[in-house]
């Protein structure tokens, strides 16, 4: 697959802003007039705002499992970043190519969209499909509406490659997440008069030490998995705020925390526990003063992890796709939890650049990333043809 071509698309993909909180029509209705004109078959899974959408689309035989080529199209904000040049126009230069999601995963997915304008239908005895996300910077939102559509589908797809960027290493597993809002509820008062108000923020903080001596624990006893680079579970707060003014005792808090667990945990039943302590330890010394008083919690984001073996036929494949016999398992969290939990499909992540170069000002992804991962989706290709 010449790069250029490649250069080409990925210049396409990187001047849609995809921020998450945009719409990603625009590029999904491009994405899909490209993959149409190909011979594709696409199918929508649109969000309840009709703002945004999934798109599923397929080429080759509909009734013989095929694999899934599957990448997110949001992109985190540039806001506050000192870039050097426009992040939505695609700039090439000393070998890597710079713009916002060149990295993650736009590059992914300009591949893929480029390596199949070389496809010939007829000539596939498998399908390859092209699975593009909405909102995966958010917590993996989008995904859960296309991998339910899925499970609905009579014939199941063999396997699934997640393109995020791991420098085309096979990435078996990755931690799961949940996301948690704490909002504390107080008795406010003049701060002369503290005992007889239940100051929020320092109920809170009580809240926030637990979680601190929760991820001591975790740290300290395991369960370890050292294929990781943080080979335990992990709890942190990100916000505690609260109070309007030091001689005033805060009504209200809010606090942000989460939870991430390897394969051995149960991210469920680590907030469980949290929930627990504020609801068995804390509450009674609140509604002591205050019946009122309290903790509302919502677990408003979150994703599985994904712990696939490393003996899986999915892995093997990767492997001899990718021509490397290494695997790992990283930190980051990724929609491939969800294909392969929810809807049961064998799914590993592999994909160009490095996790290093996203999020950043200047994002950029190595053309020499570019063209190791065409050469993956050129030899899957190939696997569908034979």
């Amino acid at each position: 697959m010449p790069l250029d071509r490649v250069l080409e698309v990925l210049s396409s993909l990187v001047a849609f802003d995809t921020t998450s909180r945009n719409s990603n029509l625009p590029l999904i209705d491009w994405a899909e007039d490209h993959l149409r004109a190909l011979g594709f078959t696409s199918e929508r899974i649109d969000d309840a705002s009709g703002r945004k959408a999934n798109l599923f689309a397929t080429v080759g035989p509909g009734d013989v499992p095929g694999y899934i080529l599957s990448g997110h199209t949001d992109v985190v904000p540039v806001d506050g970043q000192a870039w050097s040049s426009d992040p939505f126009k695609l700039e090439v230069r000393h070998g890597r190519a710079y713009g916002r999601g060149a990295c993650d995963m736009k590059g992914f997915l300009a591949v893929c969209l480029a390596v199949m304008e070389r496809v010939e239908a007829g000539r596939l005895r498998r399908p390859i499909h092209l699975a593009l996300s909405y909102d995966e910077e958010v917590g993996c939102v989008g995904a859960r509406g296309l991998v339910e559509r899925l499970k609905e589908k009579p014939v199941r797809p063999l396997a699934c490659f997640v393109g995020e960027p791991t420098g085309m290493q096979v990435v078996i597993g990755h931690k799961g997440k949940r996301s948690v809002r704490a909002v504390v509820r107080g008795l406010s008062c003049h701060s002369s008069l503290a005992p007889r108000g239940v100051n929020a923020v320092e109920w809170g903080a009580r809240l926030v030490a637990e979680i601190r001596r929760i991820a001591e624990r975790l740290a300290a006893e395991g369960p370890y998995d050292d294929l990781y680079d943080v080979p335990h579970s992990t709890a942190h707060v990100g916000v505690l705020r609260g109070g309007t003014a030091l001689n005033i005792v805060a009504d209200e808090a809010e606090i942000l925390f989460e939870v991430r667990t390897i394969g051995a945990d149960d991210p469920d039943a680590l907030v469980a526990e949290i929930l627990r302590h504020a609801r068995e330890v804390l509450e009674p010394g609140m509604k002591a003063v205050d019946p009122a008083a309290g903790f509302e919690f919502d677990v408003f984001a979150g994703f599985p992890g994904l712990d696939q073996r490393p003996d899986a036929e999915v892995v093997a494949l990767a492997k001899a796709l990718a021509g490397r016999d290494d695997h790992a398992k990283v930190a980051f969290g990724t929609e491939a939890g969800l294909f392969d939990r929810i809807a049961g499909i064998p799914t590993v992540v592999v994909g160009p650049g490095s996790i290093e170069q996203a999020h950043k000002a200047d994002e950029w992804i190595a053309l020499s990333e570019l063209q190791r991962c065409a050469a993956f989706v050129e030899r899957l290709v190939e696997r569908c043809e034979s």
